[in-house]
């Protein structure tokens, strides 16, 4: 499981010109399954994004987590986090997990979110074309990986 964190004061996402989920202060997380993957990892990920102390405290250190703000979360699935550039010149694609696995994964991945975190919990549409809108805060952005 792979995750790309930004820190956001704001984001939202599109399919087909319609929004389709939006978020605050907090984070965008884009996510992706491969083999292996388990409800395990999608528990242990849902407890590193939500504890991770990526905002400023009053001194402007970062020393506080989504769960202490109250932050928001838009969650975004991207399968072309497993895209392999080592060959060639067109990504290959075949360690990302079949939409049949990654499927339950996610929506166990947002099942889990949405039992820890404060603010809402917001998402694209699996397996869309989608436009993502973003203000990086900071800008923090980090790749998390179980």
């Amino acid at each position: 499981m792979r995750v790309v964190l930004q820190r956001v004061s704001r984001a939202a996402v599109r399919v087909d010109g319609t929004e389709v989920g939006r978020a605050g202060r907090g984070h965008l997380l884009l996510v992706g399954f491969t083999e292996g993957d388990d409800a395990t990892a999608a528990s242990w990920m849902a407890d590193k994004i939500v504890g991770l102390r990526v905002f400023p405290d009053d001194e402007g250190k970062m020393n506080r987590s989504l769960e202490d703000i109250g932050g928001d979360l838009l969650v975004v699935s991207q399968f072309t986090l497993y895209g392999d550039t080592k060959k060639g010149r067109r990504p290959s694609f075949v360690r990302a997990a079949d939409p049949e696995i990654a499927l339950p994964l996610y929506e166990r991945f947002l099942d889990e979110l949405r039992a820890r975190c404060g603010g809402s919990v917001e998402t694209g549409e699996f397996g869309a074309s989608m436009e993502v809108d973003l203000v990086n805060d900071g800008p923090v952005t980090l790749v998390l990986e179980r």
